[in-house]
C-alpha cells in the first residue's frame, strides 16, 4: 500500500509520463499482458492508457491491468491510468522513481 506522501510524488512524477500501454478493441491479450509486466518491472511507474467505449468498461478494465500488473493504482484521469509496482532490484537507468529529481 502506498502512502499519501508517495502518491502525491508518484503523481508529480507521472505527470510528464507519457502511456507505455495502450489498450483498446482486443482488451486485456495476453501480448497487452506481457508487455505491460515488462514496462512495470523496468520503470516502477507508468502510464497506461484505456480505449474504452463508456466508463464501466473503461474502470474494469483498468481493475483488470492492475490486478495482472500485481500493481496499485496511483491515478485514473480520463483514459490514462498511473500505476506503480515496486520493483525488487530497481534499475537507476530505467526507473522512473530513481530517475526523478521530484522529492
Amino acid at each position: 500500500m502506498i502512502t499519501k506522501a508517495e502518491q502525491k510524488r508518484f503523481k508529480a512524477i507521472g505527470h510528464s509520463l507519457k502511456p507505455v500501454v495502450t489498450i483498446a478493441g482486443n482488451g486485456l491479450s495476453d501480448a497487452v499482458i506481457s508487455e505491460l509486466n515488462r514496462a512495470i518491472t523496468d520503470h516502477e511507474l507508468i502510464k497506461v492508457r484505456v480505449n474504452a467505449d463508456d466508463r464501466d468498461d473503461k474502470q474494469a478494465t483498468i481493475e483488470k491491468v492492475v490486478g495482472a500488473a500485481n500493481a496499485e493504482l496511483v491515478q485514473s484521469i480520463g483514459n490514462v491510468a498511473l500505476i506503480y509496482k515496486s520493483a525488487k532490484k530497481p534499475n537507476p537507468k530505467l526507473s522512473n522513481i530513481l530517475r526523478s529529481d521530484i522529492v
